[in-house]
Parts: structure tokens; C-alpha cells; sequence
């Protein structure tokens, strides 16, 4: 077996790893790079190897730095199937469509700022792109386990990341049947006690891993402690005269911070202020989240079987679902304090860069930043404190307020990715965990991990730059 390790590779962006095994290629997540433009712009269009000579695609999670570049995959000659399970295939035909469409209406805008002797810039891909996509996708259930390829057997097991997510689990024989091993992939590894989904599932043994790594060099605050924290954000804000703009990915989060907004409104702990999700995608996505109640938690469940507007998580009477393009802009002249909620989480694109470049003028205005900011994001820049920074190619002066709240991350923390790990490592077996990749985190959190991972477990760590290749 051989591992190629093509994106998420001391980065937190475009997860892609290639699995050749028994003569046939699989690829885990087609994840689209998120960075400075014209790398992204590079990395994303031109693949490492020839799509068409991929066997089979496992899709961790629909998040699109894991599977926003499936839809290019399949144009470029890719047409085996995406695996997945039943929630990811909902989202992604929400989230994939919706991506295809900013693709195309970024290549308009950019193409009018453009002088006339340039060439015009084409779309990564369109939105019927998208949907020609879909046509590749077969979803499982957890736990189920399915013959992926002859001596490949693919089970998922609930991550606890996001609605639908999954590690992998991948059985392998070799030719000969006389020996098999297992490989898993982590995905993105999520947090227990996160309100609406599962705590994430463990396995009892494994002979190699690949291993998230996003936070691997610090605890995360709780859950409870940062909730706490956005409740006085929003009440200094508003005792300013300004607004709060958080972006947010519209799958997971968005839903995450509108049940908190809706808790604290109910209890009265923050003003009688508008709240708007601008995003058609998370209006969607909400829809499809009630249609997966087998990845809720207990609690949600019984929250979601009632049907007032006082008990509906993701519904109350202060907060708006704006669709068209002309609400959207609407907001733009509010005369009130408010709260607006808008993808991209790493402000790369779509309308949160309208509401920024708007707002992020006005030194009233606090962004409030709940997920990771990739380097070379808007995103980072802005945590930084960058004076000045570049929104949809005009440049602004950045006096706006920024706050940063990890309590809400959708990945565990350190000591969650060790005790993770832990339970492979626990039982006396025959199968004993041999090596560990960390993927999905940038070099600082990475060699934090890693040595954490050898000291507490003796395990041999690898940590793969782009283009590095594994033989087991």
C-alpha cells in the first residue's frame, strides 16, 4: 500500500490523500485549498494525478475544505463513486450547487474589474457541474460495512464533527488473502458535549492511522465558558451603536450558533436585537439537518419533536433567513445594531465579504470569529490585526472590532485528539497501532502532537508535506 499525501499537508485546507492498494486508487476527500489566490486558484484547478484514474472517492464530511472540489474531480474524468453517508449526501446537494454558483458569480466579478486585453477568468467549476456530481454519490450508514473495492471493506463511524460525519475505516486484504490490515482516517474529529450531535464514536485497534491535527497544540475553552463570552460581546456591541458580524460555515456552526442565539434570547441575556443567518445554503442546510434526527444526541431529539417556536432550535421570532440577493443588500442599511450571521467561515468567499466591507470600517462593528482562519485567509489576516486588507480587490482600512471564541470549534482539542487516539491504544491485540500521519493542521500544532503522541503511547508520527509518499 502506498499513501500520497496531496492536500491538508501542514495546512488546515483541501484535505486530499490518495490510497493506491491491490492495484486500484482510492482517494480520501476532494477538499477544495483555501489560501492566498492565485495558489489556491492553482491547486485547486490542476490535480496531482489524473482524476480518471481514480477507483472510488470515501468523503469524510461535507464541509467544503473536504469536498468542494468534487465537482471538478468528476469534469475533469472522474467516474467511480463518492462514498459517504446519508447526511453528507444531503448536504453536499445543498452545499456543492451552492459552491458551483459562488464559483460562477466570482468569475462575473472579477472578469468586470478585468481590463480588456486580459483573459477572461473561467469558473473552478458551475453549478451543473455540481449537480453531475451528485450523480456519483452512494451513502452508508454507520457501522454498516461495505466491500469498497475486492479486499478493501469501508465502515464509518460517527465523528462527532458535524451532521454526517465520519472517520473511515478501511479493512484491507492483500492479494494473496493471507494477511489483511486496517488504515483509518480521522476526518475531522469533533468534541463531546457539543450541543446537537453525537459525541464521536472510537475504535478499540488499528494498524495505521491519519490523524486531524487542527487544534493538536491547545485546549479548547467549554462550551459553556465561550457562550458566556459571546453573550458580553453582543452586549458591548450593542451598547456601541454597532453590529456583530460573524462568519460562519453554513453547514455546522451556523446552526451551532443560532441554537446558543436562541437560548440567550430566550433567557433574556442579550438585547432585543434583529438576527439574520444571509445565507440561502444555511436555510437549506437547516432543512436537512431536521431530516437526520439518527445524528442528533438525546437531548436534541426530544428538542426537536416540539413544534412550538419557543422549543424549534433553529427558529424564533427575532431571527430572519434571508435568501435573495436584494435582502442581502438590505441589510447593508440597517439603522440599528444587529447580529448577521454569513459564510465563508475563512472569508473567502461569498456574503460575508458584502457585510465586511460594509461594516469593517466602522470601528463599532465586532467580527466575530468562532471557526479557524486557514494562513493567507482574509480570515487570518483580520485576527491579526492586519491595518488594511483587500475585500473582493478594493482595499479597506481595518478598524473593526475582532473577537475570537474557540470554545464553539467543531474539532477537539488536544487532549480530545490524544484521548481519541487512546482507545486504539488501550486493548491487548494482536493489532497494534504502527504509525501515525497528522494531516489537517498547520506545523506548530503538528510537532505539539507529535510529541505528545510519542510520549504518552510510543507511536512513530510522520508529518507529510505535500506530495510526500508512504509505502506500507
Amino acid at each position: 500500500m502506498r499513501i500520497t499525501f496531496y492536500g491538508a499537508a501542514r495546512t488546515v485546507t483541501g484535505s486530499q490523500h490518495l490510497i493506491e492498494v491491490n492495484g486500484k486508487r482510492i482517494l480520501l476527500d476532494c477538499g477544495l485549498y483555501q489560501g492566498k489566490r492565485a495558489d489556491a486558484f492553482r491547486i485547486n484547478r490542476e490535480f496531482p494525478f489524473d482524476p480518471a484514474s481514480i477507483d472510488a472517492v470515501v468523503l469524510s464530511h461535507a464541509h467544503i475544505d473536504h469536498a468542494g472540489n468534487l465537482p471538478n474531480l468528476v469534469k475533469q474524468g472522474f467516474d467511480g463513486a463518492i462514498l459517504c453517508t446519508h447526511a453528507t449526501r444531503d448536504l453536499c446537494g445543498a452545499m456543492l450547487r451552492d459552491s458551483g454558483h459562488i464559483h460562477e458569480r466570482d468569475a462575473e466579478f472579477v472578469n468586470k474589474k478585468r481590463k480588456h486585453h486580459e483573459n477572461p477568468v473561467e469558473p473552478l467549476y458551475t453549478e451543473e457541474d455540481a449537480i453531475l456530481a451528485l450523480s456519483c454519490f452512494t451513502s452508508l450508514s454507520y457501522s454498516r460495512a461495505h466491500t469498497l473495492l475486492p479486499g478493501v471493506t469501508l465502515t464509518f463511524h460517527d465523528a462527532g464533527h458535524m451532521l454526517g460525519s465520519a472517520f473511515v475505516v478501511l479493512d484491507i486484504a492483500d492479494e494473496d488473502d493471507k494477511r489483511d490490515l486496517r488504515l483509518v482516517f480521522s476526518g475531522d474529529i469533533g468534541r463531546a458535549g457539543i450541543p446537537i450531535i453525537r459525541d464521536p464514536q472510537t475504535i478499540a485497534s488499528a494498524d495505521y492511522l491519519i490523524l486531524e491535527s487542527t487544534y493538536g497544540d491547545r485546549l479548547h475553552p467549554p462550551y459553556e465558558d465561550d457562550t458566556k463570552r459571546m453573550e458580553q460581546i453582543i452586549n458591548d456591541t450593542y451598547k456601541r451603536g454597532g453590529s456583530v458580524i460573524i462568519p460562519a460555515f453554513a453547514v455546522g456552526r451556523t446552526q451551532q450558533l443560532v441554537y446558543a442565539l436562541h437560548q440567550l434570547a430566550q433567557a433574556g441575556d442579550i438585547p432585543n436585537m434583529p438576527i439574520f443567518v444571509d445565507s440561502p445554503l444555511a436555510a437549506d442546510v437547516t432543512n436537512v439537518y431536521r431530516s437526520h434526527p439518527e445524528c442528533y444526541d438525546a437531548e436534541m431529539r426530544a428538542f426537536m419533536s416540539k413544534i412550538d417556536e419557543n422549543t424549534d432550535p433553529f427558529g424564533f421570532s427575532r431571527l430572519t433567513y434571508t435568501r435573495s440577493v436584494e435582502e442581502s443588500k438590505r441589510l447593508n442599511f440597517l439603522n440599528q445594531p444587529a447580529i448577521i450571521i454569513a459564510a465563508s467561515g475563512m472569508m473567502e468567499a461569498g456574503r460575508v465579504l458584502h457585510h465586511l466591507k460594509n461594516r469593517i470600517e466602522d470601528p463599532r462593528t465586532t467580527i466575530l470569529i468562532v471557526g479557524w482562519q486557514a494562513e493567507q485567509t482574509l480570515g487570518r489576516r483580520i485576527v491579526e490585526g492586519v491595518p488594511e486588507v483587500r475585500i473582493l480587490g478594493e482595499p479597506y482600512h481595518n478598524r473593526a472590532r475582532c473577537e475570537v471564541l474557540n470554545g464553539f470549534s467543531g474539532h477537539a482539542d488536544r487532549d480530545e485528539l490524544l484521548a481519541w487516539v487512546g482507545a486504539m491504544c488501550q486493548q491487548a491485540s494482536e493489532r497494534r497501532l504502527r504509525r501515525v500521519w497528522l494531516v489537517h493542521g498547520e506545523l506548530k500544532a503538528q510537532e505539539s502532537l507529535a510529541l505528545a503522541l510519542h510520549d504518552r503511547y510510543d507511536l512513530t508520527v510522520d508529518m507529510p508535506d505535500r506530495g510526500d509518499t508512504f509505502t506500507v
